[in-house]
């Protein structure tokens, strides 16, 4: 397994090099170093003399792929992409254009998101999957029926109308929780409340209709037919055999999930002034702060590809036919 990991990490590189490749591609079509010196300066009347002292404090000077000043190899090392490539590649995030501790900001951050996002998945997971085994308990039935259409129902509608209408509802009309803001500890759970239920709910017409696909697929398979044929109920059935039997899918699903709900999510985190990941990243987009952007690209892919390195891991714990080689 050693060797697969080793492996599997070696192939990550070319990826994330790709995925930084096109990051700084994508910015700067769209802006360029003078453009982000005019909006870190933000004075009206900005002067040559400044946005090229601005780029030479941040290194914004340098040519971006390729240095024709340069000879040999530095034509490509003395890039601004190799140079902050290579920082990225040993998790040295540096400092924002606003001049803040990007990893510090990260450590500070990323507790508010989790904050979210772990409550939210946790219950989602097991309240979808407990939805998807009563739907299979009761196939064909009108409960089914009318489920499935409800669930089509939540995934018709975009996600910031549940935002919106949650604060209305739950918060400007019945008062119950506060409609913004956020608190560390037990005292901010108010907060955490209404960005919880609604990503529940978001996300629980997908998640049942899902769920409820993989097993269907394992109630007709000939092993839960000889569970049957022993005298086991249907209850024993689904929770001792069709469950665990659709645990691989659901891991698949799961698993990469994982890390990345350290990034917060971006509409939910800004709707709800949570000084998350999330608000983090949007709020540097905005401000054109290309080392904040760059930073969190590079890490959400880290993350991705730490989850898919865990989902295949995870598969030989619950199928011992899994080897990894």
């Amino acid at each position: 397994m050693f060797a697969y990991i080793i492996r599997r990490i070696a192939y990550a590189i070319p990826i994330l090099i790709g995925v930084n490749l096109i990051t700084f591609v994508l910015f700067f079509l769209i802006n360029t170093p003078d453009d982000m010196a005019r909006a870190q300066l933000g004075a009206k009347q900005v002067t040559p003399e400044l946005i090229q002292s601005w780029k030479e404090e941040h290194g914004y000077d340098k040519p971006l792929f390729i240095n024709t000043k340069a000879d040999g190899l530095s034509m490509l090392t003395d890039t601004l992409f190799v140079q902050e490539s290579l920082k990225l590649f040993v998790f040295d995030f540096g400092f924002s254009d606003a001049g803040r501790n990007i990893g510090n900001d990260i450590k500070e951050r990323m507790w508010p998101s989790l904050e979210i996002a772990l409550p939210t998945f946790i219950i989602a997971l097991i309240t979808n999957i407990s939805l998807a085994l009563l739907l299979v308990l009761f196939r064909g039935s009108v409960l089914d029926t009318s489920m499935m259409i409800i669930a089509v129902m939540i995934m018709s509608v975009s996600g910031l109308f549940y935002i919106i209408a949650g604060q209305v509802l739950l918060s400007k009309i019945w008062h119950w929780v506060p409609i913004s803001g956020f608190e560390s500890g037990w005292s901010g759970i108010k907060f955490v409340i209404l960005p919880v239920l609604i990503g529940i709910f978001a996300g629980m017409g997908a998640g049942v209709r899902w769920y409820r696909s993989i097993f269907l697929e394992q109630i007709n398979q000939d092993y839960v037919r000889t569970a049957r044929a022993k005298g086991l109920s249907e209850l024993s059935v689904l929770f001792g055999h069709v469950l665990r039997n659709g645990m691989l899918p659901i891991l698949t699903g799961v698993v990469v999930v994982i890390p990345t709900l350290f990034m917060g999510s971006l509409i939910m985190e800004s709707f709800f002034g949570i000084p998350g990941l999330g608000s983090y990243t949007i709020d540097a987009i905005n401000s054109q702060d290309f080392a904040i952007v760059k930073a969190m690209v590079f890490l959400g892919a880290v993350l991705y590809i730490v989850g898919l390195i865990l989902t295949d891991i995870s598969y030989t714990l619950f199928d011992p036919r899994v080897k990894l080689s």
